[in-house]
């Protein structure tokens, strides 16, 4: 895989551009995932290893992007530690939560992740050798948000907050569990053949960032330092966290997601040298016409052409609204643009 372009970026070699991959690029704006979606559920999909593989390897057919990441979703982790999960059309819900039931107990159920094992060992079989594939999980935080508050649609989780300021130690508890399971899920990960680990901290502008300093990042570096020590590449996204970007260092993860709300350069100010930076594009630019979006994307050559250690990505998931393409030409443009290195 030494021709990889995005190996190379993620193990500071110098390359003629930046490697491209796109948050929630396998499904919601493919017309041939909605065309699997007409057959199948969600949750059927995740959870057969054979339509898992599938759809993981969709983008590349469809898109011609720089990596796959594995078709899953991060609740995996509560659904193994016993929780009921369903998958509704307004997004997954606990029909239980913690907030709810906080008696419940949370056990290992190390094999309702197997499945999720046997798609990787297939995408591997299947993907082109010269195209990584990224595996990922919840940063505890996030997930923790979710198994408390029960439903995805009250973005703000003021149950698990609450919790977290309430009673401390019972909410650590539950952050423990989620980390040690996260911990075992991503290095199997690895075993099984992922290039890169992204923890997905959807959720980290919630609390104060010297409280999240205090009670989240250890159980994060703990994550990290787990798939960095079995051989893999991470990459940290904590979505909102400003300021807090100067504490994310080399010796906690290799690469940080950027979200929309400061610019890359802003970022690279921010962020210690020595850690790359992947995003940061606003999915909702997607939406506007090609010639404004050719437009937004020629600022960010100046970027590109002075920093070598950078993953052209966006600043969140891609959105359903987005026409399918205008993501490809997004792509298309990256590879073809003069980034002047």
């Amino acid at each position: 895989m030494t021709d990889s372009l995005m190996l190379k970026t993620l193990n500071g070699e110098k390359t003629d551009r930046p490697p491209i991959w796109f948050m929630r690029q396998a499904g919601r704006v493919l017309p041939s995932y909605m065309a699997m979606r007409d057959k199948y559920s969600f949750k059927t999909m995740m959870d057969t290893p054979e339509l898992a593989a599938e759809v993981t390897l969709l983008p590349y057919h469809d898109l011609g992007i720089d990596a796959l990441i594995l078709f899953s979703d991060i609740l995996v982790i509560p659904e193994a530690l016993g929780m009921e999960l369903n998958f509704t059309d307004k997004g997954p819900r606990f029909p239980k939560p913690i907030s709810e039931n906080p008696a419940f107990e949370l056990v290992e159920r190390e094999e309702k992740l197997q499945h999720i094992y046997q798609a990787i060992d297939l995408i591997m079989e299947q993907k082109p050798a010269d195209v990584p594939l990224f595996g990922f999980c919840g940063a505890p935080f996030t997930v923790f948000c979710y198994m408390v508050q029960g439903i995805s649609t009250r973005h703000t989780f003021p149950d698990a907050v609450k919790m977290l300021y309430q009673d401390p130690t019972f909410s650590h508890a539950i952050l423990e569990k989620i980390t040690q399971l996260s911990i075992k899920y991503a290095v199997e990960q690895v075993k099984h053949g992922i290039s890169a680990f992204q923890l997905f901290e959807s959720h980290a502008n919630l609390i104060p960032g010297e409280l999240y300093q205090a009670t989240i990042m250890p159980y994060v570096k703990r994550i990290l330092a787990a798939v960095r020590a079995a051989g893999c590449k991470t990459i940290y996204f904590p979505k909102g966290f400003s300021l807090e970007l100067a504490t994310v260092t080399p010796e906690m993860t290799d690469f940080v997601s950027i979200d929309w709300q400061i610019t890359m350069d802003q970022a690279r100010k921010l962020v210690p040298q020595g850690v790359g930076l992947q995003g940061n594009i606003d999915p909702r630019l997607l939406l506007a016409d090609q010639s404004t979006i050719r437009k937004e994307l020629e600022k960010l050559i100046p970027f590109g052409a002075k920093n070598q250690d950078w993953i052209f990505n966006l600043g969140h998931g891609l959105i359903p609204q987005i026409h399918v393409d205008n993501v490809k030409f997004a792509i298309d443009w990256v590879k073809e643009a003069n980034w002047q290195r």
